[in-house]
This record gives C-alpha cells, structure tokens and sequence, in this order.
C-alpha cells in the first residue's frame, strides 16, 4: 500500500528553504543542511503532475542503505536520517508526513561536476557513439552494438547546469576547471564506487549500466553528497530484460518517459497530469527496486 503522494515540504519545515529542485528540497540547519525528498518526478525538463506515491521514500532510504555500505570506501555527508532528531523543525503532527523523506547531513562545497561512470553503451553514451567512435572524448573499439558491455567502465564527466542540461565534457577540460589533482580523485573515487555497486547489483540479478555521483569538499577533504545508486541517479537493468540493439525498459520512471513520447503532447509546453495506470505502475517500479536492493519491503 503507498503512502499518499508528497509533492512539497515547504510548508510544514520551520527551517529557511535555500534550493528547490525537481525532487529535492534543501534547508539550512545552521550548522547543517536538511534534505526532504519529494515525490515530484520530472521528465524532459518538466516537474509533472501528479506527484507518485513513494518515491521519494524510495530515493532517500535507498541514498541511505548505500552511503552506509560503502562509508569504508569513501566518506559521505550524511548526519543521520532520524525525523525524531529534528525537534521543533518539524512539528509533531507533519512528522508522519516526513518520515523516512529526511537526510541531515554535513555542509560540504559542492564541486560543479557531475561524475558519470557508464559500464555499458546505452542512453546518451551510445548516441556519442554512433557519432564519432567515442564517448566524452575517450575512443572506443569499432563495432560495439548499442547496450554492449564495455571491458572496463569509463568515467565520463559533465559540468553541472543549475538551469537546463549538464554538459558532457572530456577529462581533460574537466582538469582544467578543478586541478589534476582533484580530478583524479573524483575518476579513481567515482569508477571505485561504480565498481563495487555493479558487483552488488549482479548478485541480486541486476545490472548497472550507468551511474551519475556527485562530489563535495570539507574542510578540503572529498567526500560523497547528493543521492547515490538510486533509481534517479542511475540506470538500472532486470537482468532478465537484457540484450543487444533494443531499448531496454529501465528500472525507474520508464512508464513516465514512454507515456509521453507515445502521446500528442507537443514537448514545448508543461504535459497534461499523468493517467493514474501510469503513476501506479511507476511507483511499483519504485519499490520494485528498493525491494530488490536490499532484500526489505518499503516501510
């Protein structure tokens, strides 16, 4: 059973609102920040209504459940995600509300890149592909097919857009934007990361085609922040949907996307409200995954 759709916090948190975005609501805690997690979803660069039920309970219990298992490989912001432990930020009668939707964590300076490791040959990496040979400046063998397995990951980075599309930049230009030094560590960091989530996911019968990770800086050191390894920060296949030269129904807000292309909507406008079948069967995926990740049911 879902839990009725949440598509705003801003109302109920006694906290300053500092960032709005497509699902995600940042407030200023003093000495830290508090995340809310929202159920808008967003497609071609439009929050659409309704809202889906559980979503962003799935999006913030799984950042969770994965900053937990690989705090060993790298350090992350998160503080603690118990409401119980804001006090009078939240009031008692919205803490049902908010449960499970909250994320306190560290205030890191955010570093503008956004570091994409892909392991496959899909989405936008194999659209560069057909064009030239490569993906983000880094060449590739001749002949791959769309969805082909790369031999080794690649980490194929793009400057962050607040307004409109990240930009799909060569490491090199990164290097030029942050140092060497850091940029190897957001490579080395992000394709370690990738790794030990794909050998997770292949376990439970899942592939992880592609992931998106977004670093910060405290007190100098690096550490993870953002969201990591969800349906909305990375590409998730049924192992059993597999194969080459299709479009593989991906583990997340596909229903949405393919709603859309196939309607008349005209893609210069805001779309009319999504059809309940389709909300319904997104937030089955949503859970779906959660359910499939850690081996609980969504509470």
């Amino acid at each position: 059973m879902s839990s009725p759709a949440i598509s705003t916090a801003e109302d109920i948190v006694n906290a300053p609102l500092l960032y709005k975005g497509k699902v995600r609501e940042l407030y200023d805690l003093g000495d830290y920040y508090l995340i809310v997690v929202t159920d808008r979803i967003s497609a071609f660069d439009y929050v659409l209504d309704p809202a889906v039920p559980d979503k962003g309970n799935v999006l913030n219990q799984l950042s969770s459940f994965w900053f937990e298992k690989t705090k060993d490989l790298i350090e992350n912001h998160v503080i603690h995600t118990d409401i119980e432990q804001l006090g009078s930020v939240i009031n008692e009668e919205h803490k049902p509300i908010l449960k499970n939707r909250v994320m306190v964590t560290r205030k890191a300076q955010r570093i503008d890149i956004e570091c994409v490791v892909r392991g496959y040959v899909t989405g936008g990496g194999w659209r560069q592909y057909v064009q030239n040979g490569e993906i983000n400046g880094i060449n590739l063998p001749k002949g791959l097919r769309k969805n082909d397995k790369l031999r080794e990951p690649i980490f194929t980075p793009a400057a962050k857009n607040d307004v409109g599309h990240d930009e799909d930049i060569s490491f090199e230009a990164m290097v030029d934007m942050v140092g060497n030094d850091l940029a190897e560590q957001l490579r080395s960091r992000s394709l370690e990361m990738y790794k030990f989530a794909r050998d997770y996911c292949e376990e439970r019968n899942i592939i992880l085609a592609d992931c998106k990770l977004e670093f910060g800086l405290v007190d100098g050191k690096l550490i993870l922040i953002d969201e990591i390894f969800t349906p909305d920060a990375s590409r998730f296949w049924a192992r059993e949907n597999y194969a080459l030269d299709i479009e593989i129904d991906s583990m997340d807000k596909e229903p949405v996307r393919t709603y859309l292309l196939g309607s008349d909507w005209d893609k210069n406008s805001k779309p009319d409200p999504l059809p309940l079948a389709v909300v319904e069967e997104t937030t089955r995926r949503y859970r779906d995954i959660f359910k499939r990740l850690t081996k609980q049911e969504l509470s």
